[in-house]
């Protein structure tokens, strides 16, 4: 199996959250590729310019996707792996306790809802009116992802290299008190969108206590999508003289591999990696070979 069906296959069996890493990795390669080889021919794009969220007013009406599009681009390699390795530990935690659809929907939600936050920033806090930028990055939803996992369970032991066993409420304070401190100092919008996502994370934790699960939302929006068209009811006419033979049904499996690979991978899909049995992982792994 070469890298290109290796990675295929990684996403295929992954959880919601190893696809948005894929989703943020491949927005900051294939970019940052096409356009370094496009230099060579005299032509500079500032492709961020297009996908990154302006304290603007008027940037976000011609290009309103930006309220959502900056959540998944990156100013460096720097930037993106550590937002992917925070991403991937938050997510993980995340799993523990809730569903892929709600992981998806509260990284979509409050992404929108940290661009918002960062947006009344710069027109409504005196030190930051008249002031322009932009900005790019998950970390605002890598953030509600972190606070909603405290929020619902802080006492969560996590082991972490070097420091040994701490508790989920201990990190999440950590990082807390490093976005406040630093508000002031730079990146203000950066840090701006970090704590908005944090208290979306709280929110949504609180709401989905009282019944309220905002994730829907997503979901709703993206089923609509998904929907396949109904094919058009077509009228049969039926030769009442003709006799009718049933036929005893035949289930023919032609490669028991692929249905043995298909059951295991569905049953990641809805209940986790960790769910498999040690023989289904076994399997995966030499039918991943």
């Amino acid at each position: 199996m070469n890298l290109i069906e290796d990675l295929k296959f990684q996403y295929k069996i992954g959880n919601v959250g190893v696809r948005l890493i894929f989703w943020n990795i491949l927005f900051f390669a294939i970019p940052e590729i096409f356009f370094a080889l496009a230099q060579l021919f005299h032509v500079n794009i500032d492709y961020l310019s297009y996908v990154s969220l302006s304290t603007n007013w008027n940037d976000l009406a011609w290009k309103p996707w930006s309220i959502l599009s900056y959540a998944f681009f990156h100013y460096g390699i720097i930037h993106l792996v550590f937002n992917m390795l925070m991403l991937h530990f938050t997510s993980r935690l995340f799993l523990t306790f809730f569903t892929q659809k709600q992981l998806l929907g509260i990284y979509l939600l409050s992404a929108i809802f940290s661009g918002l936050v960062f947006l009344l920033g710069y027109h409504y806090l005196p030190i930051l009116i008249n002031v322009s930028t932009s900005v790019v990055g998950a970390s605002g939803a890598i953030m509600a992802i972190l606070i909603a996992t405290t929020t619902y369970q802080p006492f969560m032991d996590v082991r972490l290299a070097l420091f040994g066993k701490v508790k989920l409420w201990q990190i999440t304070v950590l990082f807390l008190f490093l976005d406040l401190i630093q508000l002031p100092m730079n990146n203000t919008g950066g840090h701006i969108a970090h704590l908005s996502g944090a208290f979306f994370g709280y929110i949504y934790i609180k709401l989905l206590q009282n019944g309220t699960d905002l994730s829907k939302i997503v979901d709703s929006i993206l089923s609509m999508f998904s929907k396949k068209q109904s094919t058009p009811f077509k009228k049969v006419h039926v030769n009442p003289k003709k006799p009718a033979f049933k036929r005893d049904s035949k289930i023919v499996v032609e490669d028991k591999t692929q249905q043995q690979l298909d059951e295991i991978l569905d049953k990641i899909s809805k209940s986790g990696y960790d769910s498999l049995t040690i023989e289904e992982k076994e399997f995966l792994f030499k039918a991943g070979k």
